[in-house]
């Protein structure tokens, strides 16, 4: 029987979120790793914006954008119930993530790019939102209380992301809490699982 596609590439932080959706919702993909420097012809066909991930159902609508990933496997089956938090709060937190926080966080990954400014000038760029994080997980265990929800999925592969770029300096830094939750994620049978290494998808 035919499988939705996945085309993923394993360190992406998008692709994690949409992998660890659709792992949990237990919908069974065929997962084509793919190589950022030769990207498969079908996958530019479905999604000419050439990034990962893209699901490509058996009816043949294409989704290509993580967060449509995330809540259409969600949709299917939520078992965790990762959507049962206030819709409006989830997105504002993840829109802060994927917004002003991803952008400073490239410049902090990859600061020969951005010689404008020092590295450690991005770094407090994305320590605003490190401390939005460290006020929340604080007082509770996970982004919306005491359950997990879709806002600590999607976030916290990018703050995996900021947390190896020195990781002396972050396990110096205050972020106690955000140390906790991130080490617990990246520690998660959930996150072990979705991490397994695919051979380069041949067309």
């Amino acid at each position: 029987m035919q499988l939705p596609i996945l085309y993923s590439y394993r360190r992406c932080p998008y692709a994690m979120r949409a992998r660890m959706a659709l792992h949990v919702s237990n919908i069974q993909v065929e997962i084509r790793e793919i190589s950022l420097r030769d990207k498969p012809t079908h996958m530019l066909q479905m999604s000419p914006k050439g990034t990962v991930p893209v699901l490509v159902l058996e009816n043949g609508l294409v989704l290509e954008q993580s967060l449509d990933i995330m809540m259409w496997a969600l949709q299917q089956h939520d078992p965790e119930g990762w959507l049962h938090a206030n819709h409006e709060q989830t997105m504002q937190w993840i829109t802060n993530n994927d917004g002003d926080f991803k952008q400073a966080l490239d410049h902090y990954k990859y600061p020969e790019r951005f010689p404008e400014q020092p590295q450690v000038v991005y770094r407090v760029q994305c320590e605003i939102f490190l401390q939005t994080l460290e006020s929340a997980l604080q007082a509770q265990p996970y982004l919306m209380g005491q359950q997990v929800s879709i806002a600590d999925i999607a976030i916290f592969p990018f703050i995996r992301q900021f947390a190896a770029v020195d990781a002396t300096w972050f396990s110096q830094s205050p972020y106690v809490a955000v140390a906790q939750w991130l080490s617990a994620w990246v520690e998660s049978t959930l996150f072990v699982s979705i991490m397994q290494k695919y051979p380069v998808y041949q067309s």
